[in-house]
């Protein structure tokens, strides 16, 4: 009731607004471009309403970081299992008749398997997820076998149930052939997209996603830019990319970023990038005075990505695919941007009372005793005491601040 009252309904509706698959068609209608779109229309708001100066869309911070899929932390016995369960569903769906779906030996080697690592016997874990990729790899064949068989008949009754059980069983025989030290393994069998990444962080080794960059301005922090990069490329690599799409976005406002503050990640890409001066402490022998006051600032970039990731949802995805990631950063950036906006509407706010407050300076000023000091005082007020009409004393100073006159 309280948001159709906001919304301007007058009666109350007893059901949604829209139904919620119309926002997946809509993300899913309008594309990446379609929410560069809105994320540009955050940035050209900033400029519109001189929430920001257009020199500071010339100087920008740029860094990366991993936004995480919506995956539970990958273990092979619970790989096993789940690929076990998939097949045998989606056999069940075409009609086929499996010999032994093994689903009472599954279930009682997954919960083995957990025991075992959790007491850290991987002797006896090893054994059991042998066993797991012997029963996966049993079914696997025969489903094979019965779909040479009945090929035709499946394809006549239901040619996406097919389609789906050939996409199956590829990613089980991905899942069923990678070993340990491999490249481009399987995580997750509903996300074959993500990828491993390390960060370097103490308390989270290794991270489950994708690869993303980040640029905000150097003074204000307002977000400029989000762009993924599937493959986890180095850092430097994809520096020309994401200043590219920054260009892109304030195109309208006739700027372009300049200067472009980073991290050692992105060392050995002068050349690659050679309008814009890139600034990061590997040059600290050639660096002027002014360009390490501006190195100074470049973790400001840092707690701009925690506070996307613990207010904006950017710490997990759940749209599918590398498209879904994609659409997700730069929809979390627009987030960004808006609760930004509304912190400089605030502050631009004050700053209209402030100037207001300072014309009446004249009117509030309070003479101090001449024995003790012959200037004269103004308390301007800040605070609700000044706002409701209060008079504060000589000697209070809790709800504003003193400005000496001449």
């Amino acid at each position: 009731m309280v948001w159709q009252y906001f919304s301007g309904l007058t009666y109350y509706t007893p059901q949604l607004p829209c139904d919620a698959t119309q926002i997946g068609r809509f993300r899913a209608a309008i594309g990446e471009a379609g929410v560069e779109e809105l994320l540009k229309a955050t940035m050209d708001t900033a400029v519109q309403h001189k929430a920001i100066a257009l020199s500071e869309l010339e100087r920008v911070i740029v860094d990366t970081t991993v936004q995480e899929k919506a995956i539970a932390h990958p273990v092979d016995s619970r790989l096993l299992e789940i690929a076990r369960h998939k097949l045998v569903k989606q056999a069940k769906r075409l009609g086929m008749a499996l010999k032994q779906t093994y689903a009472k030996e599954g279930k009682t080697l997954r919960r083995r398997a957990g025991g075992y690592a959790h007491a850290k016997q991987f002797r006896r874990l090893k054994q059991v997820v042998k066993r797991q990729r012997t029963i996966l790899g049993v079914l696997m064949r025969e489903v094979q076998r019965k779909m040479v068989a009945q090929a035709f008949d499946a394809q006549c009754t239901n040619a996406l149930g097919l389609t789906a059980m050939n996409t199956l069983l590829e990613r089980i025989e991905r899942l069923l052939t990678q070993k340990r030290q491999d490249k481009n393994k399987l995580y997750a069998l509903h996300a074959p997209e993500v990828e491993c990444i390390g960060k370097g962080k103490a308390r989270k080794p290794y991270e489950f996603g994708v690869k993303a960059s980040i640029a905000i301005t150097h003074k204000s922090g307002l977000m400029v830019g989000v762009r993924t990069f599937p493959g986890n490329p180095y850092d430097g690599h994809i520096l020309s990319a994401q200043l590219e799409q920054v260009g892109i976005l304030l195109q309208d406002t006739g700027k372009a970023p300049k200067e472009v503050i980073v991290d050692l990640g992105f060392r050995g890409v002068d050349a690659d990038n050679p309008s814009v001066e890139i600034i990061h402490r590997g040059k600290a022998k050639s660096l002027t005075t002014g360009q390490w006051r501006l190195l100074k600032r470049r973790q400001a970039i840092e707690p701009s990505i925690g506070h996307l990731k613990a207010d904006h949802r950017m710490d997990r995805c759940w749209l599918w695919g590398q498209t879904g990631d994609a659409l997700h950063a730069v929809l979390c950036a627009a987030g960004y941007n808006i609760r930004w906006l509304m912190r400089a509407a605030l502050r631009l706010e004050w700053r209209v009372v402030f100037l207001w407050l300072q014309r009446l300076a004249g009117y509030a000023c309070l003479t101090l005793d001449t024995a003790k000091n012959t200037s004269a005082f103004c308390w301007m007020a800040c605070g609700s005491k000044a706002l409701f009409g209060a008079v504060p004393s000589t000697r209070d100073t809790r709800g504003g601040f003193w400005v000496q006159m001449n």
